[in-house]
């Protein structure tokens, strides 16, 4: 016969809760925190808020079900408590200089490199401990089943930024969330660290597209991180805002005080492997799907179709691409005017026009698509 299973350890204890926490940090976490698995109410009234104003737009997210976004006991059910772990991808900041030897566009600093993977492995050791003394434990990192932030705010790593980020007390906001939701009976290490933004409103003046509308509000009508995701033709209005930014906008934590003047103070690690601080266009817009992919595939690509890549860098050249234009910018706009796909047809047009390079123009002027014919007659800012 076999002996019987030990009872597993109290869990419920101080001293088990900081062994746990130590463990956490000992695997990479920067900031580690434990709040219970209660519902999220005020992150579910925001939820359905937002989206019952339109301000989320046509963001599916934790946005699709509030009920179960904020429920971490729908996450796993007979959850006790959340442990929360947050990384830094601070020492991007100052390490990562932007390449110019090309036409080149942008990445936001949280995806130049591949931070889920080493914060989800962190997690998933934790994980393992906690299902080791007997309990279920399942980890959620950058995922739809729970507010990531609403948990780290309860567990004490941070503050809700009016610029809706966590900021983290010694830290600023350069962070990746993720957290092991347990059966086990955590007691919470912490309650809500005390809002740090004061007065302070530079995020909501330097937002280049005017989205934070309150604090703490955003409309993801207006934000060009998530404009860049969106499926469909890129708003007119928004396009020059975009500037060379191909991948998310750092704008509103690069111009909080907090965030810029502590994010030092995080010990640099390791280099991870990722696409780096820029991207160049015209490789970009010449690469296949299948390049496009093993490249960018990390990304949130609607649909996993690099059209919408291909469409946010039309756009960019535009922005940025020498003028007059170049033989190698004459060449791909050139191939986009004459491409299959209307929708690229189109972006190709008004990034002709921006660069005054009107003159290739000619195989679209007879182009019966909506779109290609609505950017041959709306007016565009030219550089």
């Amino acid at each position: 016969m076999r002996p019987p299973k030990p009872p597993p350890p109290d869990a419920s204890t101080s001293e088990y809760v900081e062994a746990l926490l130590d463990f956490a940090r000992s695997r990479g976490l920067d900031r580690v925190g434990v709040t219970d698995a209660g519902v999220l109410s005020r992150s579910r009234v925001a939820l359905v808020d937002r989206r019952e104003r339109g301000l989320s737009d046509t963001m599916g997210f934790t946005f699709r079900d509030p009920e179960r976004s904020t429920d971490p006991t729908r996450a796993v059910d007979g959850a006790q408590a959340v442990l929360v772990g947050a990384l830094s991808y601070a020492d991007t900041v100052t390490s990562d200089v932007l390449d110019d030897s090309g036409v080149m566009a942008r990445v936001a600093r949280y995806a130049r490199h591949d931070f889920y993977t080493p914060l989800r492995q962190a997690l998933q050791d934790v994980a393992l401990r906690l299902r080791a003394d007997g309990f279920r434990a399942v980890v959620f990192a950058d995922e739809n089943d729970l507010v990531d932030r609403e948990v780290a705010w309860r567990a004490g790593l941070g503050w809700w930024g009016k610029n809706a980020n966590l900021l983290m007390p010694g830290a600023g906001s350069w962070f990746v969330l993720g957290s092991v939701v347990t059966t086990a009976p955590l007691r919470s290490s912490a309650g809500p660290a005390a809002d740090g933004c004061g007065s302070c409103r530079r995020c909501l003046d330097d937002c280049p597209t005017g989205a934070i509308v309150d604090s703490g509000v955003i409309d993801a009508r207006r934000c060009l991180a998530w404009l860049v995701q969106k499926v469909g033709i890129f708003p007119r209005d928004h396009r020059v805002a975009l500037g060379d930014r191909i991948y998310g906008c750092d704008d509103c934590q690069e111009s909080c005080p907090p965030t810029v003047r502590l994010s030092g103070r995080v010990p640099a690690r390791a280099r991870i492997e990722g696409t780096g601080p820029s991207v160049d266009l015209i490789d970009l817009l010449v690469s296949s799907d299948d390049v496009l992919l093993e490249r960018f595939g990390r990304w949130y690509v609607p649909e996993r179709d690099p059209r919408w890549l291909r469409r946010n860098a039309l756009v960019i050249l535009g922005n940025v691409a020498p003028v007059p234009a170049d033989e190698s910018v004459r060449s791909v706009l050139h191939h986009y005017l004459s491409h299959h796909d209307p929708m690229l047809r189109a972006h190709a047009v008004w990034s002709a026009r921006r660069l005054g390079a009107d003159d290739l123009l000619d195989t679209v002027r007879n182009d019966s698509d909506p779109e290609v014919v609505a950017e041959l007659s709306q007016p565009v800012p030219l550089r």
